[in-house]
């Protein structure tokens, strides 16, 4: 039986039901795997070459103007893209999307001055499987994860107050366990959002491909957040 959602109600269902049927399901869940993919391929690319360039590198890291002003661009480009997706042309929010994973890439490209390749390689297929297995588990389980979206995301303003305190304070000790609360926030998140996504393309089939780049963004977003943390933990440093 699939669940209900709480704040829908059965009329409501009964037009869901009915409208479902012109729904491609798969087809929608393979652009959303497809774009998370490309985003994450372009993420890496621009990672790497930028940690290759020296001069890349002392313009993104080596001022600090540059280095925020980049995370506070990719702060207002997700915000925008997530508010104003399912009215954009599937085009733009693609290409947006695409950017942001570009700049994504720039900021991120610190990991390669820190950890060694071969972590970094560790790190990547480890979230890899773990993601996928949650992702598997979100399309298929007939469980309403609602109410564990709602205390994972309430998990996560809290994991990110904590990290801005242990900015200050700098303790190893908090750093390590907010690294393994941020692997089991996002791997929940990963789920949630996974059948979040099936609900958002039942109740809006006419929108499917701006809910495929919803999704991507939303996966994508997961997944390099459960990397990022998996990185600090699985360690490496090569100073």
């Amino acid at each position: 039986m699939q669940y209900r959602h709480p704040n829908v109600s059965d009329a409501q269902y009964e037009v869901i039901d009915e409208r479902r049927q012109s729904v491609d399901m798969p087809a929608i869940l393979a652009k959303v795997y497809n774009w998370m993919a490309v985003g994450v391929l372009i993420t890496g690319l621009v990672s790497m070459l930028a940690a290759s360039s020296p001069s890349v590198q002392q313009i993104v890291l080596g001022s600090r103007f540059v280095f925020f002003g980049l995370l506070v661009g990719e702060i207002g480009l997700v915000w925008y893209l997530s508010a104003s997706i399912m009215k954009l042309e599937k085009s733009t929010a693609l290409n947006l999307f695409f950017l942001y994973s570009a700049l994504n890439g720039l900021t991120m490209s610190f990991i390669f001055m820190i950890y060694a390749r071969s972590t970094i390689a560790s790190a990547f297929i480890a979230s890899a499987l773990m993601f996928g297995g949650m992702a598997v588990y979100g399309h298929t389980t007939k469980k309403d994860l609602t109410s564990m979206g709602g205390f994972l995301i309430s998990a996560l303003w809290g994991l990110i107050a904590a990290s801005l305190v242990n900015f200050l304070f700098r303790s190893s000790a908090l750093d390590l366990i907010l690294s393994y609360a941020g692997v089991f926030i996002f791997l929940g998140l990963t789920a949630y959002d996974s059948q979040k996504i099936k609900q958002i393309a039942y109740m809006h089939p006419e929108l499917q491909e701006r809910v495929a780049v919803l999704g991507a963004l939303t996966l994508y977003l997961d997944f390099i957040n459960l990397f990022l943390h998996l990185l600090r933990i699985m360690g490496g440093r090569r100073r």
